[in-house]
């Protein structure tokens, strides 16, 4: 057979070997091997069995051109920081599988001209799906719709309804972090944030007072807005701290604010979490794990964002209705020594 005559041969085994000796054509050996759903599973079965048999190793290339694609996705980004978009983009390759897409990483670094260059950089390449990942959770502009490619906003959405986002809900976030503190005994709860022209901010802020109105409670003193700073947090905590001695709770905008709260609540000799718990957002690696104590935050679960990402451009490749408007992912509690005492 001519399976035979290859094993034991220089020449590759090809695709067509494949089909010869599984007794199917090409293209049903070629969605077999790509796992299409067209493909009954004894068909498959034969098929996988064949080319085990036979040694064959898939030129990755062909298999693009017999799919119509080109194995690889595009991330444009303006995250110059890479905070957020890092974690977006492990969990999209956890999803694409490891070596089964390549994803091209560019960066226009919040310039609208830079953007459009990359854009066509990457359509150039003959990407098969684009995910589009923003610096903060504002609206950002539509890229359009004459794209040849199905295109996914993560982290900021688009100010399009037409378009597919899917974001973090910080709205939710801001009622978790309100919660725990409410569940560690704390009544006394102040706010201090960041730049109040932030979606992320006003929405941590609204789910924030929700909880503490379902609790019959109110926030001790006004909303503290100001920059996403340690040395905000610091300056913030130490104004609360004269205004309000008997807080037993600083609700924090960010990992970063918290780390300032912290340092001022030690300075001033409060026992955290004894006298004062500390809570902050992002659950910044480097941050909550290098604070002392370890800080309490809530993740925003940006890897599962870029896994459901890369699961949209997938389900789009493959047919699918692609959706539309804003889809929110629902945070969750990490709790560390800053709320909850450890032994």
């Amino acid at each position: 057979m001519a399976g035979k005559d290859h094993v034991g041969g220089s020449k590759a085994v090809t695709l067509t070997d494949v089909a010869r000796f599984a007794g199917v054509s090409v293209a049903t050996a070629s969605k077999a091997l790509n796992g299409r759903s067209q493909v009954a599973a004894h068909t498959r079965a034969r098929v996988l069995q064949a080319a085990e048999q036979l040694s064959f190793v898939p030129n990755t290339l062909a298999q693009g051109l017999l799919v119509g694609r080109t194995g690889t996705v595009g991330l444009l980004t303006s995250d110059l920081q890479g905070r957020f978009v890092i974690p977006i983009l492990m969990g999209a390759e956890d999803a694409f599988g490891a070596g089964r897409i390549n994803v091209f990483l560019c960066d226009a670094r919040g310039d609208t001209i830079r953007e459009q260059h990359q854009l066509k950089a990457l359509l150039s390449r003959r990407v098969d799906g684009l995910i589009v990942v923003g610096s903060q959770t504002d609206r950002r502009p539509s890229v359009g719709h004459d794209l040849p490619v199905p295109v996914v906003y993560v982290y900021a959405p688009s100010d399009d309804p037409d378009d597919l986002s899917l974001v973090p809900d910080n709205v939710a976030a801001g009622r978790l972090a309100v919660e725990h503190l409410l569940s560690c005994g704390r009544r006394r709860i102040a706010h201090v944030t960041g730049d109040p022209s932030y979606a992320a901010a006003q929405d941590r802020v609204k789910g924030a007072l929700e909880a503490l109105d379902a609790a019959g409670l109110e926030l001790v003193g006004e909303v503290m807005y100001s920059e996403w700073s340690e040395r905000w947090g610091r300056d913030a905590t130490a104004v609360l701290l004269e205004r309000y001695p008997d807080i037993d709770a600083v609700l924090c905008g960010s990992d970063q604010i918290a780390r300032g709260a912290l340092d001022t609540a030690r300075d001033q000799g409060r026992k955290v979490p004894g006298d004062i718990a500390v809570i902050g957002f992002d659950n910044w690696d480097e941050m909550v794990t290098n604070s002392r104590p370890e800080l309490t935050s809530i993740d925003p679960n940006l890897q599962l964002l870029g896994r459901s990402a890369a699961q949209r451009v997938f389900a789009a490749l493959d047919g699918d209705e692609m959706g539309n408007g804003v889809h929110t992912q629902a945070p969750r509690l990490v709790i560390r020594g800053s709320t909850v005492a450890r032994r």
